[in-house]
């Protein structure tokens, strides 16, 4: 039986290994230098229901009576409704309000994170074509 290498195909595996590592570093130094910031404040909408603006303890007040449904009777479908949909909502909320930046880098930073991530994922996919 014949050798094969990276995605079946003969040889590749220097190529394969080469571009997983440098898309590997191009992603985390990309996602290392991104800063998240939240976005919070008294009373600020979460997000908002047919133009009504709903705030986080809006959406805790459903929680708090699903949680007393469930303590109740642990099979009560409409206690599990609340509570899961409350806290789906609560992090759907979050998230929402995150604000995504780069960090402070030079222009020559993000030039060798980008050559490394694009070029690491072109050898990695060179490395699962047929050579020959």
């Amino acid at each position: 039986m014949a050798r094969r290498g990276a995605g079946g195909t003969n040889g590749g595996e220097l190529t394969f290994i080469l571009g997983f590592v440098m898309m590997c570093a191009g992603g985390y130094l990309l996602l290392n230098s991104i800063v998240v910031r939240p976005q919070f404040g008294l009373g600020m909408a979460a997000f908002t229901i047919g133009g009504f603006p709903v705030t986080t303890g809006m959406i805790l007040i459903p929680f708090m009576f699903g949680v007393g449904l469930i303590f109740y009777s642990g099979r009560n479908l409409v206690g599990w409704a609340l509570a899961i949909g409350s806290v789906i909502a609560l992090v759907a909320g979050v998230i929402a309000n995150l604000q995504l930046q780069f960090a402070l880098m030079s222009a020559f930073d993000l030039l060798v994170i980008l050559v490394l991530l694009v070029g690491g994922i072109g050898l990695f996919l060179r490395s699962l074509r047929a050579s020959g």
